[in-house]
């Protein structure tokens, strides 16, 4: 009897042990496939809650626009990408615009204005030929309102650049009579300054670090901005620096050059002024004037007569 309870007892415990195992090992792989589980589920759930969380113009417009830009930049040669983007440095970078962008809204512009004008002149019942006119004419605004937009741009921008010239050309030679070299002293009046001037030296200054020689990178303010004494000062310090001559005394020579110039601008300007005036005067003003002197005298005139 004691030997079958003994029997009974060593057998009961090793089943016991042995399930004891297998329950454990089953509770931990149990334990590592919910987790595994959980972060696929995690992972697969993620993204779908993100995205219908996301805006409109997130999940639909932008990866409209991001397959118009592969397509266009595809399209776009080289060569024509070069000359779209000196136009839009020359304009200032208008809104940001890269030129496969500038292309976009531009073909936007020619194909959106002509459907527009076609409607007005559908909701004013106008003729077929009159309809035509209108979508032609909305044609040919959306073909010219973009390079327009771009001529604004860079005359506005080149004009406050020759605002600027005289005085940042005085603070770069006094930076240089106080010891400075031309890069340094470049940097210290960009750092001082804010316009147009100061971000095309800046991009200069830039482009130099990058390993671009100086010639280069002038040369490069001298193709974005189309200004004339910007032109003669690029290449008045190119010509000193290759032939040796002393930059400051140079940039002297250019200081009162320019301060002369900008004087016989304002002084053309002034000149102009009393042709300008002439034309509001005749329309607006002498009328008035006529009206008033005059009134009083056809009016007794007329009672005289009559």
């Amino acid at each position: 009897m004691l030997i079958v309870t003994y029997t009974l007892t060593v057998m009961l415990l090793i089943i016991g042990s042995i399930a004891w195992r297998k329950e454990k090992k089953q509770q931990i792989k149990s334990r590592i496939s919910s987790a595994f589980q959980t972060d696929l589920q995690n992972e697969v759930v993620k993204p779908t809650d993100e995205i219908k969380r996301l805006s409109f113009s997130n999940r639909i417009l932008q990866p409209i626009m991001k397959q118009l830009k592969q397509t266009f930049n595809q399209n776009i040669s080289s060569e024509k990408r070069e000359k779209l983007e000196m136009k839009l440095l020359q304009a200032g970078t208008p809104l940001g615009l890269t030129p496969v962008e500038y292309r976009i809204v531009q073909l936007a512009i020619i194909v959106l204005l002509p459907l527009i004008f076609g409607l007005y002149g559908l909701l004013l019942q106008m003729s077929g030929g009159a309809i035509l006119f209108f979508v032609l004419f909305g044609s040919l605004i959306g073909g010219y309102l973009p390079r327009f937009y771009l001529n604004q741009k860079t005359a506005k921008r080149n004009k406050l650049a020759l605002r600027e010239l005289p005085d940042f050309l005085d603070l770069l030679t006094v930076s240089m009579e106080a010891g400075l070299g031309f890069d340094a002293a470049l940097s210290k009046v960009v750092a001082k300054n804010d316009g147009v001037l100061s971000k095309e030296f800046q991009r200069c200054l830039e482009e130099m670090r990058l390993g671009k020689t100086r010639r280069e990178s002038l040369s490069g303010v001298r193709k974005r901005l189309l200004i004339d004494d910007i032109h003669s000062l690029i290449g008045s310090i190119l010509q000193a620096e290759q032939l040796g001559i002393g930059m400051v005394q140079m940039l002297n020579v250019q200081s009162l050059e320019i301060r002369g110039k900008r004087k016989q601008r304002a002084e053309e300007q002034s000149m102009k002024a009393p042709i300008k005036m002439l034309f509001p005067l005749v329309l607006f003003i002498f009328p008035c004037i006529f009206i008033v002197i005059l009134g009083p005298v056809v009016i007794n005139l007329v009672e005289t007569l009559l």
